[in-house]
């Protein structure tokens, strides 16, 4: 098992991941029904694309050699409607440094190669922006 997910009420649940025993809270969006003094499933969802990509440029930063600590995404989700779902992800990852553009191009194939990617849906809209200095 990798998790599990404990209902508390007020729609609200606790995620523990096994293997650490760390927990997340989420909540319902206050669009819908919620209090939104957590994170929502779909936040979450938006959030690990983020975490991600900056996972597998920290790996393919390890073996370049380069740091990227301080390396930040910026995330932005969009819901539709019928049915309620997330359509658009915009990330914006912010770099501290600037490098040659060809490990700038390995770091941002990297990003976008991550397995939260490839398991979204395709018809989910994924705008994603590179921000060197």
């Amino acid at each position: 098992m990798t998790s599990t997910v404990i209902y508390e009420g007020q729609l609200r649940s606790r995620c523990t991941h096994l293997q650490s025993n760390t927990t997340i809270l989420n909540d319902a969006p206050v669009d819908n029904h919620g209090k939104g003094e957590a994170f929502s499933p779909t936040d979450l969802l938006a959030t690990a694309l983020g975490s991600c990509m900056l996972t597998i440029m920290g790996i393919k930063a390890n073996s370049l050699d380069i740091e990227l600590e301080g390396t930040q995404a910026k995330i932005t989700k969009i819901m539709g409607d019928a049915p309620r779902r997330i359509v658009q992800i915009d990330i914006d990852i912010h770099f501290p440094q600037r490098w040659d553009q060809k490990t700038q191009t390995v770091l941002e194939r990297a990003a976008t190669s991550c397995p939260v990617h490839y398991s979204l849906h395709p018809d989910i809209q994924k705008n994603i922006r590179f921000m060197w200095p």
